[in-house]
């Protein structure tokens, strides 16, 4: 039987645990929200699932002051998210989540699982394979958890530091997510578990075993490791950025006249000056050049396919719009922006004293490391109409890598 098969549709329901508030793996915000490769942890852990069983009923589980974090994650999956239930909010602790998320499902009338696999943001490696063998146990077992054969000798130790005993290794294993249940099992036993006010059980099969049901151990996979530090953040990265192998380049160039005005826009950024830029948007041009780079890296058209300056909605339009789309579709191709660079060429106004703010702005417009990120500036030494003052002109170049 297939993890894929349509049979699973009206059964087979995957709550991803999101609302933990984690922050060892650094970045100021909730690990599943930090990003790599061109993506939060969480949206790949969705496209992940998504792709292993896209039949199933995914629910989100988030803490609910992350929601604009949740919708900024989703859309980096397009069309796909709107096979994601819409996002349930979680309690203080993994316990409280999941039941949280086990209730709500039990309240979609029409969609009542009768198999839940429930599953950590912060694995987000799952494959396909994993995902199946975990559909078959539940049928088969009603509580089963993926586990890895321990290759390490563990030693249980007593208070005083010295060795208790040595477990026979042969007979431990490594426990992972998904964990996988007949919902309706799962369901009784967090409801048992929270009236008896034991909330400190550790994952969802301690809680089975809690009230009593044997929990099956199934094959697990070593690949799918748990971010949980710095170092995990690395790691993963890395891991990411090796399957994505199609690297590709693309260029952009844009010129704007100057005009009335006491202000120009470049890379989002509003520089005070003498002039204003004459444009059907604000005139942004060194945005305009980057998001023609970053299209043409896709091969999907330019600027004025995607945004005609024939269409009013655009006249005076925040070129970071423009700039923010052309960066979502690299994503949505599940793609990464590995590199921007970029240069102005006009006299003034002068870009050193502006260079970091600029580049600051472009990298959260595209969601990016500052590092992935350059500016310049030069003159052309009074030549044509950049070095007459008559406008600014602006080249970019940009590197994207693509999945094969």
């Amino acid at each position: 039987m297939n993890a894929r098969s349509p049979l699973y549709g009206a059964e087979l329901a995957i709550l991803v645990v999101a609302a933990g508030r984690g922050s060892r793996v650094g970045a100021g915000r909730p690990k599943q929200y930090r990003p790599l490769a061109g993506r939060t942890m969480l949206a790949h852990n969705l496209a992940a699932l998504l792709r292993a069983a896209p039949h199933a009923l995914i629910a989100p589980v988030i803490h609910e002051d992350d929601l604009e974090l949740y919708r900024e994650s989703v859309a980096s999956l397009g069309a796909r998210a709107q096979n994601l239930r819409a996002p349930i909010f979680g309690g203080a602790t993994r316990q409280e989540s999941v039941r949280a998320g086990l209730e709500a499902l039990d309240l979609d009338r029409n969609k009542r699982p009768k198999i839940v696999l429930i599953h950590d943001a912060a694995r987000i490696f799952a494959s396909d394979e994993l995902i199946a063998r975990a559909i078959l146990a539940a049928k088969a077992h009603g509580a089963a958890i993926p586990g890895v054969v321990v290759t390490d000798t563990i030693k249980e130790i007593a208070d005083d530091d010295f060795i208790a005993r040595t477990p026979p290794r042969a007979r431990l294993r490594a426990v992972q997510t998904p964990q996988a249940f007949d919902f309706d099992l799962i369901l009784a036993a967090h409801r048992k578990a929270a009236a008896a006010g034991a909330n400190e059980l550790t994952d969802d099969a301690a809680i089975a075993e809690w009230v009593g049901h044997r929990v099956h151990v199934f094959e697990g996979d070593a690949g799918n490791m748990k971010i949980t530090s710095a170092e995990d953040v690395v790691a993963a990265e890395a891991r990411l950025i090796r399957d994505l192998q199609d690297i590709r380049t693309g260029q952009g160039y844009d010129v704007h006249a100057f005009g009335p005005g006491d202000h120009i826009w470049l890379g989002g950024l509003k520089v005070p000056h003498d002039h204003g830029l004459v444009g059907h948007s604000d005139a942004d041009v060194l945005s305009h050049a980057i998001t023609d780079a970053l299209l043409g890296a896709l091969a999907d058209g330019d600027i004025g396919s995607h945004f005609p300056p024939s269409d009013p909605q655009w006249r005076g339009a925040a070129s970071k719009i423009f700039l923010a789309a052309a960066a979502a579709k690299v994503r949505e191709r599940g793609g990464m922006i590995a590199h921007i660079d970029a240069t102005l060429v006009c006299e003034r106004p002068k870009v050193g004293p502006h260079r970091e703010a600029i580049r600051a702005s472009i990298a959260a417009i595209i969601d990016a490391p500052l590092d992935r990120v350059a500016v310049k500036a030069t003159t052309s030494e009074r030549l044509g109409f950049t070095g007459r003052e008559e406008g600014i002109a602006s080249i970019a170049i940009a590197t994207i890598r693509l999945p094969l």
